[in-house]
């Protein structure tokens, strides 16, 4: 069974940065496509970052310059290193796998895995 555990969220001040952690265990996803959702209040969740096998990244405009997403396959870890923090990026962060391809979509419906999210809180 695969699990996805987030870690690293918290309050910051607007301008600010913090680091996301997704700990994956359960079976080896150093080939899976790996991703970051994030979901605020009253609101859809939405792609942020993600990243296939060979390290190749995508991200949404609204993040793009701000967020790196990285993976440390040998320690089963991904990351999302959020700079320049906005009040509009609070939202719930999770941490998605999608193991059956190797191109990044941004539709949630491709990750058949999820951690259980890690609030970020961003006050202006």
């Amino acid at each position: 069974q695969v699990q996805l555990v987030e870690s690293g969220g918290g309050l910051v001040q607007s301008g600010g940065s913090l680091r996301l952690s997704c700990a994956t265990s359960g079976r080896t996803l150093s080939s899976a496509v790996m991703a970051w959702f994030r979901q605020a209040s009253g609101k859809e969740r939405e792609f942020v970052a993600g990243i296939n096998w060979s390290g190749s990244t995508y991200y949404a405009d609204s993040v793009k310059g701000r967020f790196t997403i990285s993976r440390d396959n040998a320690n089963n870890t991904v990351y999302l290193q959020m700079n320049s923090l906005k009040p509009e990026d609070t939202a719930v962060y999770y941490c998605a796998a999608d193991t059956q391809r190797s191109i990044i979509y941004v539709g949630r419906g491709f990750y058949e895995y999820w951690g259980q999210g890690t609030q970020v809180t961003v006050s202006s």
